[in-house]
């Protein structure tokens, strides 16, 4: 049967990404873990190559006050189900016949180009992905576990992919990377200790989780900033890490978690990079992300919201209604009024191609935004200030 011509094309452009995913997992592209001096200005940061010289994270703190508006991809094996990221947990589906999902998942229609495309076209400058969501598996070659998607039949590393198409086109790349909870993971805070809806209620009790004296959150710990270190060491140049799961850690000693230790590597590897976790479980964040509104900020660090595309649901649910055009652009005046950004959630179909419905309205914001501007007036908090008012302030 003979290929049709944007069938080709398709082929041809996943094949370039491949390529330099591929380069990506070799070390090959720039970022990685070497000191921000030594390597080329990330392609997101060109504006800011001054600053980011002397100060790569000023710098990278400076893009995302003005960024305004990015991508969120909430995409894995709970997408084939079609009910909701948290079907695992809500339906107490046994970690063995879960993991059984791997076998089906294809990612057949997930391009990455087509998707940066997107984010372009609705004049988004960053792109956030699940690299890792509560149920645990990976959507990138790790070592530290063979469930990931390059050990699915799609024998694709999916960030490696995005890693390649954001950086050809100027894209910030930010990664999801569940923390406090993990349903799958034998040491991962369990609910006797932290509860906070951390695993899902077996009964019988799950028998591959460690329990009691046997459990070592130490292992889930050291398991995490292995990943992290692989996420930030071979896919290049990162824009952000973005921790999800705050409230296992908000039930108890939140010490416990040694985020501070987590947060110190993420800035060691690559400085650049900034660390959230949603509306901050130490304060010491470098932005602030809660979830549909903001928070209280005193702090003056930058917010971003994230919100979703289907009502009440983050990962494809074929129950949930998609929003309007006029629903996502209220979104994202109600955030460029805080002043935030807004980071729009899409939850690929089971193929992991963005829903149609979904397309055009990203593609129907882009239109409006270059015509009308961003909505409302979206001024960053740390912008420099005139002379005048610069003698203003020191009065005060």
């Amino acid at each position: 049967m003979r290929l049709q011509k944007q069938e080709v094309t398709t082929m041809k452009r996943r094949s370039f990404l491949q390529t330099l995913a591929g380069a990506a997992l070799g070390g090959g592209l720039a970022g990685g873990s070497r000191a921000a001096g030594a390597i080329a200005v990330p392609s997101y940061l060109k504006k800011y190559a001054g600053q980011y010289a002397a100060d790569p994270r000023g710098a990278a703190l400076r893009w995302f006050r003005e960024a305004k508006f990015g991508l969120f991809l909430h995409y894995g094996l709970y997408s084939l189900l079609g009910r909701h990221e948290w079907v695992q947990l809500r339906e107490k589906i046994p970690v063995a016949e879960y993991a059984k999902l791997m076998d089906r998942f294809t990612a057949e229609k997930f391009d990455a180009d087509r998707i940066t495309d997107l984010a372009l076209a609705a004049e988004m400058r960053y792109v956030n992905i699940t690299t890792r969501h509560h149920d645990s598996f990976c959507l990138f070659a790790t070592r530290q576990t063979d469930f990931h998607s390059a050990n699915s039949p799609a024998k694709r590393d999916l960030v490696g992919e995005l890693s390649a198409a954001c950086q050809k086109k100027g894209l910030g790349l930010c990664l999801y990377y569940t923390h406090g909870r993990d349903w799958k993971h034998p040491h991962a805070p369990n609910n006797d200790e932290w509860g906070g809806r951390a695993r899902p209620e077996y009964d019988p009790p799950e028998p591959s989780y460690a329990y009691g004296k046997n459990h070592d959150l130490q292992k889930y710990l050291d398991f995490m900033s292995a990943q992290i270190t692989e996420l930030l060491t071979n896919y290049g140049p990162i824009a952000a890490i973005w921790l999800d799961g705050i409230g296992v850690p908000l039930t108890g000693d939140r010490a416990k978690f040694k985020c501070q230790e987590l947060y110190d590597l993420v800035h060691r590897l690559q400085p650049q990079v900034l660390v959230s976790y949603k509306q901050g479980l130490l304060g010491t964040e470098d932005f602030f992300a809660p979830e549909h509104k903001a928070v209280e900020n005193p702090s003056g660090k930058p917010m971003e919201i994230c919100s979703t595309l289907q009502e009440k649901s983050w990962g494809y649910n074929t129950q949930a209604r998609h929003i309007s055009t006029d629903e996502a652009w209220d979104k994202l005046s109600t955030a460029g009024a805080v002043p935030a950004n807004l980071l729009l959630n899409s939850g690929p179909l089971p193929d992991g191609a963005i829903p149609p419905e979904q397309a055009q309205v990203l593609q129907e914001m882009g239109q409006r935004i270059r015509a009308q501007g961003y909505p409302a007036k979206h001024v960053p908090s740390e912008a420099p200030l005139s002379r005048k008012n610069k003698n203003e302030k020191r009065a005060e």
